[in-house]
């Protein structure tokens, strides 16, 4: 692939310019602004920008939504020292967040990522009519261990209620975020379902509507052995979802 490298500080931006280049990607540009960055990608139109945050004059956010706006933008990957603008970077579709010392591992996972995601983005935006559509963010936030991560929305099974948090069962596990299920379900109304005031479903992943004991329905998904109370009072409209599915 074909990457830009943006940091103002010489030593990170180094040490990303060689993990990018053992692995056999091609550093097309080097900026240390965010300008710098955007001028990059319009003249080297590169797959992948690696962007650090805070940079004088311009922050990485700031040049996210500039890159956003290019008739090809790349995808967007940030490197930084701080973890409070994980929402910030969703917001600006970014499909990675690494702390900084950027493990070398979860780089390069980044961008495998980054290839085969960038090229799903980009024949979806083609589809879309919608202008308000664009808007949706791709990824939710949490914070692991690792810091945080943005999980893509299409790996996300489920949302469920979990005492003060919402708990989130993607492909690669189970995460804890706070935000609330009804903001979950208002933003992503068309994505996820709820089928019990405790949960909301992704109809995607959506297997099976089972009945079991006592007239009490359940949900089974995809790839994934586990199941969800269906309330009685959602089983009408899910079968409907079901039937012109």
């Amino acid at each position: 692939m074909r990457i830009v490298v943006c940091d103002d500080e010489p030593l990170a931006r180094e040490r990303l310019v060689r993990i990018v280049k053992e692995a056999g990607h091609e550093v097309v540009a080097q900026a240390v602004t965010g300008a710098e960055a955007v001028n990059a990608v319009k003249q080297y139109q590169p797959d992948v920008i690696l962007l650090d945050i805070r940079m004088p004059k311009m922050d990485g956010v700031r040049c996210a939504h500039l890159l956003n706006e290019l008739e090809n933008p790349p995808a967007i990957i940030f490197v930084t020292a701080y973890d409070h603008y994980a929402i910030a970077a969703f917001k600006s579709q970014a499909i990675g967040y690494l702390l900084k010392p950027a493990n070398k591992d979860e780089l390069l996972e980044a961008l495998k990522g980054a290839k085969s995601l960038n090229a799903a983005q980009l024949n979806e935006i083609r589809k879309l009519q919608n202008p308000t559509a664009q808007q949706m963010r791709q990824h939710i936030a949490a914070r692991t261990h690792r810091g945080v991560e943005l999980i893509p929305l299409t790996d996300i099974y489920y949302f469920t209620a979990d005492q003060k948090y919402v708990k989130v069962r993607h492909k690669g596990g189970i995460v804890l975020i706070d935000e609330t299920l009804k903001e979950l379900e208002q933003e992503f109304e068309d994505v996820f379902f709820r089928i019990h005031r405790n949960a909301l479903i992704n109809l995607d992943y959506l297997e099976l509507l089972e009945t079991i004991d006592s007239g009490q329905y359940q949900v089974c998904f995809k790839g994934i052995e586990e199941t969800l109370a269906v309330s009685r009072r959602h089983v009408p409209v899910l079968r409907e979802k079901i039937q012109n599915m």
